[in-house]
Order: C-alpha cells, then sequence, then structure tokens
C-alpha cells in the first residue's frame, strides 16, 4: 500500500481548489464591460476583446500554478526538483474550465459544471503530485491519467478556440504553444527525460496542418478531432522510439489513432 507521506496534504488541496474556483465565482458578480484592444502596423491590423472575465480566467490560472508549487513543496521526494513541468496542465485545466463557466447562465447548468470543474482540479492537482516520484506504486496509474487529461484539454481548448472563430495569426500560435506543452509533457511522463527535438518537430507540423484547415468549412469539434489525431499519433509514436520499439511495430498504434480521430472528424461533419 502507499505510503501516506507520498499522499498531498488533504487541507492544501482544499484551500488551493476553493482559491481556483473562488476566482470563478467571483466572475458572475463582475460587470460585462469589454475592452477592444487594438494593434496596427502598416496594413495589418489586429483586434483583441478583452473583458473582467477574461483577466479573472487568466488570474485563476496564476493561482494554480503558485498553489502547485506551494503544494508539491511538501512532497518527501521532491528535492531540489523543479516544479514547472507539474504547473502546465493544472494551469491548462483552469483556463478550459474557465471558458463554459463565463459563458453559462446562472443556472443549474452553471452549478453542474462548478462541481465537475472541482472535481476535475483536484483530480489533476492529486496525479500531478504523485507524478513527482517515478517509483512511487500510484506512478503509472497518474502518468495515464494526466496524458489522457491532456489530451482531452487539448481538444476542448481547440474546440473552444475554433467556436470564436479567431485569426489565423491567433489561431496558429496557440497550436504551436499548447501542442508543444502537451506532447513534450506526455514524452517527459513517458520517458522520463525532455525531449525537446521530437516536441519541436511535432508542433512544426500541427502548426502547418492547423493553417491548412484554418479556412475550411469544419465544425469546431472536425477542428478539434483533425489536430488531435496527429498529436496523439505523432507523441505516441514518438515514445514507441525511445523505448526501443521497432519500427514496424511502433507504428501501428499511431497508425490507428490517426486513422479513428480522422474518421470520427469526417462523420461528425
Amino acid at each position: 500500500m502507499q505510503s501516506r507521506s507520498s499522499l498531498p496534504d488533504i487541507n492544501r488541496i482544499g484551500i488551493l481548489t476553493a482559491a481556483v474556483l473562488l476566482a470563478f465565482a467571483l466572475t458572475r458578480l463582475l460587470p460585462a464591460t469589454q475592452v477592444v484592444l487594438r494593434w496596427s502596423v502598416g496594413d495589418f491590423f489586429l483586434t483583441l476583446p478583452v473583458n473582467l472575465t477574461t483577466i479573472m480566467t487568466l488570474f485563476a490560472s496564476g493561482i494554480t500554478a503558485t498553489g502547485m508549487d506551494w503544494l508539491l513543496r511538501g512532497h518527501p521526494a521532491l528535492g531540489s526538483k523543479r516544479t514547472v513541468e507539474h504547473w502546465l496542465l493544472p494551469m491548462l485545466t483552469t483556463i478550459v474550465i474557465g471558458v463554459p463557466l463565463s459563458l453559462l447562465p446562472g443556472s443549474a447548468s452553471w452549478w453542474i459544471t462548478f462541481v465537475i470543474a472541482s472535481l476535475a482540479l483536484v483530480t489533476v492537482f492529486m496525479a500531478e503530485y504523485v507524478a513527482v516520484d517515478p517509483v512511487s506504486p500510484a506512478y503509472s496509474a497518474a502518468m495515464g491519467l494526466l496524458t489522457a487529461l491532456s489530451y482531452a484539454v487539448y481538444l476542448i481548448l481547440l474546440t473552444t478556440m475554433r467556436t470564436s472563430s479567431p485569426r489565423l495569426i491567433i489561431a496558429v500560435p496557440t497550436v504551436f504553444v499548447v501542442s508543444g506543452l502537451v506532447s513534450l509533457r506526455a514524452l517527459h511522463l513517458r520517458l522520463q527525460r525532455w525531449e525537446f527535438a521530437w516536441a519541436l518537430g511535432i508542433t512544426f507540423i500541427l502548426s502547418q496542418l492547423a493553417a491548412a484547415l484554418h479556412y475550411w468549412p469544419i465544425s469546431p469539434i472536425q477542428y478539434g478531432l483533425a489536430l488531435l489525431g496527429p498529436l496523439y499519433a505523432l507523441t505516441s509514436l514518438a515514445g514507441n522510439l525511445g523505448e526501443e520499439t521497432p519500427v514496424r511495430r511502433a507504428s501501428i498504434e499511431p497508425l490507428a489513432a490517426l486513422t479513428l480521430a480522422w474518421v470520427a472528424a469526417a462523420f461528425l461533419g
């Protein structure tokens, strides 16, 4: 049985979760006033709408990052390790959670989403805590959970972004950054080393694909699945090859996952 010392302090988990959820709850009390930021360079013109809800969501992600650092400092196996890698998924999860909470009306659906958000946050906080120690008996379960959550957050984030119809100059950098973070984190969890070359190659391919799909008349979920498939396939292939699996066998699962994602995207059209 896993020792109690390798589990997070329940009081810290509660305080961190409550602080993030409080930031989301406060958005219901804020005015919906919106400010449009404008930049122009020559003939190029870019606008970005910002409101207090957007600022509070970013504030909540900042609380998540600092709170994760505070939580992980109590881990007996942390030592002098950096905690930055354990901030990424919780921050992305917080941002993704903030979108529906800011859009839903103050009804039963908002409260249901609020409860689901709290459970998701507690889950990712605990999984990141366990993932600090690779020799922990629960590490494999935490790794699988964090990897699955990473891909789920990626799909939700891209689907939500597509719904807002951003310009190409915003969509492609977003895909580049998020794809890089997800692939780099997933490979580090699996191989216990940083695969920057693989992550950079994956982000380049995904960025090119995002640019190609930008003007296609496809739905947000089709867009998300069309990018999720290659991300999962390439990351899985990199992980298999990193474990010295023969190329032919290493390619079977990635190709199957890519085919499944693209077929699902086609049928959802």
